[in-house]
């Protein structure tokens, strides 16, 4: 349960990061009201799975997940980048998280 918990924490952080970008600096309201308390439940979250998983793992599968999904998004529905370069560090981030996954069991 505390890995599901993980990820769902870390799907939060992709709305909560891309609600953000789209608050342009907490000018506009409605990105703002839903970026800030995904962001602390994404946290709260995280917290209950720490109950279950070592604090070097959950958090460095926190903020991978989060970060490529965050990353992918922006290439999705953003228009960034999607070199080469940038895909393949995507998938060490990929393959870090699930090697940490394949280790702590």
């Amino acid at each position: 349960m505390a890995w599901v918990l993980l990820v769902a924490a870390a799907l939060m952080e992709l709305v909560w990061a891309t609600a953000l970008k789209q608050s342009d600096g907490f000018t506009k309201l409605w990105p703002t009201l839903i970026g800030v308390p995904v962001c602390l439940l994404s946290v709260v979250v995280l917290t209950v799975a720490l109950r279950d998983l070592p604090v070097g793992t959950a958090y460095a599968v926190w903020v991978g997940l989060g970060s490529l999904g965050v990353a992918v998004t922006g290439i999705a529905a953003l228009g960034e980048s999607a070199s080469p370069a940038r895909l393949a560090c995507l998938a060490l981030i990929l393959a870090g998280v699930i090697g940490l996954k394949i280790v702590e069991g």
